[in-house]
């Protein structure tokens, strides 16, 4: 048993949050950096709430997690990715698979 699933829910649900919320505050943390050091990012953490039972569909797991509609999100903070960064992110989410 990984000693992970032995943390209360509501502990771990208040880490989850505390993290989203250190997210929302670091916006200058851009989504394909997080991809590309830790092959997840804001988007991941939306899709695991849906395929963890969050009733939302995309979009709103999307806003749940950025504060404020994903297409807002990108105007205010997301600067357009340099082909290094992409290149980081295919590497780093190539390492997810295994």
């Amino acid at each position: 048993m990984d000693r992970l699933d032995t943390i209360d829910d509501a502990v771990a649900a208040a880490a989850f949050r505390r993290l989203v919320r250190h997210l929302r505050h670091r916006s200058d943390a851009q989504n394909v950096d997080l991809m590309g050091l830790a092959g997840f990012c804001r988007n991941c953490l939306a899709d695991w709430l849906i395929e963890a039972g969050a009733p939302l569909d995309k979009a709103a797991a999307r806003e749940m997690i950025h504060g404020m509609p994903a297409a807002e999100w990108k105007v205010r903070f997301q600067s357009e990715a340099t082909s290094e960064q992409l290149a980081r992110m295919a590497q780093s989410v190539a390492k997810n698979a295994g």
